[in-house]
């Protein structure tokens, strides 16, 4: 059916904002973290596989590391094997960490490559253990008392080896990193997805950290997205006390990405459909951008 005039006029100014988004970005990594809404909506997992091929075919480098919580909940709740949190953290035992693995390596990080082959990209997974992608240690951690807590085989990065995504970058495929990591004697750790995103995007000094969640972005204390942030004005958000809870490690995680040589962290609403190419390729955005800006330097 052909598009009457109106239409044809916005197909066309879509594409001329893109463009120069698109010239920018060509050859660039963006790391995508992904979750929330957008892992489970079958609009939003279709919307989002569009996006990260449509950006490899246009030239830029994306790569995705997924999360898995509810997964992993929904498994271990079928085997009987009760789930316990510590600050945010899942209590991993050998048992957990056992389906954490197969959730994580098998199940979730296999149907996201495939939603990105149906969608015309060229995907492959692999975990944090594949030719020691992500090098870990234990997560050490303490009560408000400085009583240290042993939450299992929960962990966190001490290296990337960015090796191994580069061979498949160059090869012109797109990485799917399941946050599952390894230790000095082989141990495997469970990962926060964030922190993966945020030392993987680090380790490629990434263009862009895009992380997915299931609120608008970073809100004031009224309730507005606040976007466009120096590293600086965020750091005086959270010492005002305006971000707080759930929010702060996934801000603190953008927010050291940032520090530590990422262009710019965005975070995300991922409930809304195509939300990485609106906010990558449109003015407007669909989320928080947090960047050095020029008194940063």
């Amino acid at each position: 059916m052909a598009l009457d005039r109106e239409e044809a006029l916005n197909v066309a100014n879509v594409l001329t904002e893109a463009l120069p988004y698109i010239r920018r970005f060509i050859g660039k990594t963006i790391v995508v973290k992904y979750g929330g809404n957008a892992m489970v909506d079958d609009a939003l997992t279709q919307g989002f596989a569009q996006d990260i091929v449509l950006m490899k075919l246009v030239g830029m480098n994306p790569v995705v590391v997924h999360g898995g919580g509810p997964q992993i909940g929904s498994l271990l709740e079928k085997l009987g094997i009760q789930s316990e949190f510590i600050a945010g953290m899942r209590v991993t035992d050998a048992a957990t960490m056992d389906v954490v693995e197969m959730v994580l390596g098998g199940t979730v990080n296999k149907a996201i490559v495939s939603l990105l082959n149906q969608a015309g990209g060229k995907a492959i997974g692999i975990t944090g253990k594949d030719g020691g992608l992500i090098h870990a240690r234990k997560m050490l951690m303490k009560d408000a008392s400085g009583k240290a807590l042993d939450i299992g085989f929960v962990g966190e990065v001490e290296r990337i080896n960015r090796d191994v995504v580069d061979t498949l970058v160059n090869s012109d495929f797109i990485p799917v990193i399941a946050p599952v990591g390894v230790g000095a004697d082989g141990q495997s750790y469970n990962i926060n997805a964030d922190l993966v995103a945020g030392k993987v995007a680090e380790a490629l000094h990434a263009e862009k950290l895009v992380l997915l969640t299931n609120v608008a972005g970073l809100q004031d204390k009224s309730g507005n997205v606040l976007t466009g942030l120096s590293t600086k004005q965020v750091d005086g958000l959270i010492a005002d006390g305006t971000i707080y809870g759930g929010m702060l490690p996934k801000i603190q995680c953008a927010l050291d990405a940032v520090k530590g040589g990422v262009t710019s962290s965005h975070i995300i609403d991922g409930r809304v459909e195509h939300a990485v190419l609106l906010e990558i390729f449109t003015d407007s955005g669909v989320g928080t951008l947090i960047t050095n800006s020029q008194q940063d330097q």
